[in-house]
């Protein structure tokens, strides 16, 4: 199971649909995808399926940053909101 990363903007905002399984090699991608974006980014992570620890850090500091993450899965958010406990913040 690979990434696959849709780019959809209505004119205000950019939604980066993602699915499959996201790994720190795709952060430098996603990275350059939403500082592309000059409008309101929306990560929406519903058909995401796995992902590593470099990437929870990295949507945490999205999300601190003002990213807005629709639709996580339970477990990256509780994942998440243990590494900002532990370390702060990102």
């Amino acid at each position: 199971m690979v990434l696959k990363m849709e780019r959809v903007a209505d004119g205000e905002t950019t939604i980066l649909l993602l699915s499959g399984r996201i790994q720190s090699e795709h952060v430098a991608e996603l990275r350059a995808q939403i500082e592309a974006a000059s409008q309101k980014i929306v990560v929406d992570l519903d058909e995401v399926k796995l992902v590593d620890r470099d990437v929870v850090c990295f949507l945490g500091n999205c999300e601190a940053n003002g990213v807005v993450l629709r639709q996580c899965p339970i477990y990256v958010r509780e994942w998440i909101d243990r590494e900002k406990s532990s370390q702060g913040d990102f």
